[in-house]
């Protein structure tokens, strides 16, 4: 298992979260004031049960608030709405998977519903609760926890297409300029990131607990300069097939996409 990435003592800027939502001259709309209400009561519901082992309660509650938020934050929801489009695109490339980012259990489950589709997961984080189903996807190997700061466990083009959500946002260009290539060196078709928008996604409420710290949306082009930087070739070919199937389903994703070439 990889070591948790939450620190407990890591601040937020702004006077937290909510930022100038406390202040007290500022004027809080409703909306707002219905969330504050349900963290407090999140706070109390993980203060009750944390001495008592039932954190599952307190994931729930954390669920809730996302819920009335709306889950515009997740790619890797994205990723399963995608399929049929990513199926159009790559055809019998997506024989073979590995989808790495949080939830993985989720996503690999939805391929695996597809005929003559195999899939793998990598979850980057430590993964608490997870569902009988889950448990039984970790049990068998199908899921790994891994962190994605270091070398990745698996050997070169083992697997046709790579898929990333969710994950690559959290990390700094430090671990970013490492882990990019690891990813497209483990596939022989080439890697599909998804990935938020900047201004338009936030980090949900569970995620800024899981994570330790907010996502770096980053911009089309600061991605582009990654890319170059890392001497990875977007796929010109694959970005045009997806974008078309994307326009004929009448599909427009709330994540960039990219789409990545193989290393040779």
């Amino acid at each position: 298992m990889s070591r948790k990435q939450v620190n407990p003592s890591r601040r937020f800027a702004a006077g937290g979260p909510f930022g100038g939502v406390l202040h007290p001259k500022s004027r809080i709309p409703p909306l707002a004031s219905i969330v504050l209400i349900v963290v407090g009561l999140v706070l109390f519901v993980g203060h009750f049960y944390g001495g008592t082992g039932k954190s599952s309660a307190l994931k729930e509650s954390v669920n809730k608030i996302d819920a009335i938020l709306g889950d515009s934050s997740s790619c890797t929801l994205e990723v399963q709405q995608a399929i049929p489009t990513l199926q159009r695109a790559y055809g019998d490339s997506m024989h073979k998977l590995l989808h790495v980012g949080p939830d993985s259990c989720s996503v690999v489950s939805r391929f695996l519903k597809e005929d003559g589709t195999e899939a793998w997961g990598l979850e980057p984080y430590d993964m608490e609760d997870t569902d009988v189903s889950c448990k039984s996807l970790v049990h068998k190997g199908i899921v790994r926890v891994a962190d994605i700061k270091f070398p990745l466990p698996y050997g070169p083009k083992s697997f046709s297409l790579v898929i990333v959500s969710d994950a690559l946002d959290y990390l700094t260009p430090k671990y970013l300029n490492k882990t990019l290539p690891d990813l497209v060196r483990m596939s022989s078709d080439g890697l599909v990131m998804f990935v938020g928008f900047p201004g338009k996604l936030r980090a949900k409420v569970a995620e800024l607990s899981r994570f330790g710290r907010p996502a770096k949306m980053r911009s089309t082009t600061w991605w582009t300069q990654c890319f170059e930087g890392n001497k990875i070739e977007e796929n010109d070919e694959a970005t045009k097939k997806f974008e078309q199937a994307a326009s004929n389903e009448g599909y427009k994703p709330r994540c960039q996409v990219f789409h990545l070439k193989p290393f040779h």
